[in-house]
């Protein structure tokens, strides 16, 4: 997929990019759609839940 049919979530804007944008150390992605760029943080959120829960990264 080129670099102008991907989305990404700007950090920096708090907005949905499509394509050329901020630079790579201010955003997450790529997404499929502006949908997904939109839930970046949610999904973040998810990752984040699911490793902190997972008994083979577990510290503890």
């Amino acid at each position: 997929m080129s670099d102008d049919q991907q989305w990404w979530y700007c950090l920096k804007h708090e907005a949905v990019e499509r394509g050329d944008g901020c630079g790579n150390t201010d955003r997450l992605g790529p997404y499929a759609s502006s949908e997904e760029a939109a839930r970046a943080y949610q999904k973040v959120a998810e990752r984040n839940e699911a490793w902190d829960n997972d008994p083979q990264w577990n510290d503890d």
